[in-house]
This record gives C-alpha cells, sequence and structure tokens, in this order.
C-alpha cells in the first residue's frame, strides 16, 4: 500500500483539501486498498480545528465528500509511517526538512510537481482565493495519480 501525508501550514485549507480530492480520485479509480491518504499540519496554529469553511464550501460546491476532522501536526515518526509526504508550498518544504535533514529516502515533494510545475500552491487562508487553491490541488492531485497508476484501469500503483 502507498500511503500518502499532504501537508499545509495549518492543516485547515490546503492540505484537507487535497485530502478529501485525493480520496475522491482514488475511490473513483477503485484504488482505496492501494492507496491510503491523510493530512497533517507544519505548525501548531490551527491543531484541534475542522477543516475551514472555505475549503468545504468549495469541496461542497465540487461535489467533492469529506468528514468532520481535526488538524493535526505532522512527527518525525511520520515520515517512516508514510511513502509521500507532499507540501504544497516552499515553506511547508523548509519545515519537513526540519523532519528529516536531507529526506533519505526522497519522500517530500511540492504537490504541482507532479504536474510539471515548479511553483506553490497559495494559501487561500491569506489570498481567499478556494477556486485557485482548488485548480492547483486537482491538478496536482490528478498528475500525482497518473504516477502511482499510469493506467487506473489496468494497473497496479507503483512505488516512487
Amino acid at each position: 500500500m502507498t500511503k500518502i501525508l499532504f501537508v499545509c501550514h495549518g492543516n485547515i485549507c490546503r492540505s484537507p483539501m487535497a485530502e478529501f480530492v485525493m480520496k475522491d480520485l482514488v475511490k473513483r479509480a477503485g484504488r482505496e486498498e492501494e492507496i491510503f491518504i491523510a493530512s497533517a499540519a507544519c505548525r501548531r496554529d490551527e491543531i484541534g480545528a475542522d477543516t475551514y469553511l472555505g475549503t468545504r464550501e468549495k469541496l461542497d460546491e465540487m461535489g467533492i465528500p469529506y468528514e468532520r476532522r481535526q488538524a493535526v501536526q505532522i512527527t518525525r515518526d511520520d515520515y517512516d509511517r508514510y511513502d509521500l509526504i507532499i507540501g504544497m508550498d516552499a515553506e511547508n518544504m523548509r519545515d519537513l526538512n526540519r523532519l528529516s535533514p536531507g529526506d533519505p529516502a526522497g519522500k517530500f515533494h511540492r504537490l504541482l510537481e507532479f504536474a510539471g510545475e515548479a511553483r506553490d500552491v497559495a494559501d487561500p487562508w491569506y489570498t481567499g482565493d478556494f477556486a485557485r487553491a482548488y485548480e492547483d490541488i486537482s491538478r496536482g492531485c490528478e498528475a500525482l495519480l497518473k504516477t502511482l497508476c499510469p493506467d487506473p484501469a489496468t494497473t497496479k500503483t507503483k512505488g516512487i
């Protein structure tokens, strides 16, 4: 099983959006038994908070199911638990590098790299632009799924 952890600053906007978008994509591809998905915060600001209203509204608009949850913070043990740890922006990547200097197993990635883009997913907490965050996250998650399952209808997942 491939285990994916999405991270952002507070685990209330971008990383839960990515978690729920990816879960929906994986479910539609029939890969739920092969890919486990979760999300966490790099910082402690929002620990215990549910997914932010703007994120929930955008997921509702797009028909993406989600559940009530509480923001959690990533831990050093998560480096061993997950195969991929995917940040949303350069600040998240700096935070991740404090977990495991040098990322010896090559687990850390910025989401949009899977879509061939070397840029951040802007934080809608600050921009208010949940539509743009959703577009970026969807593009990144779709590309990630294609990386894991080049032909989701016929092939098994491959490790990265």
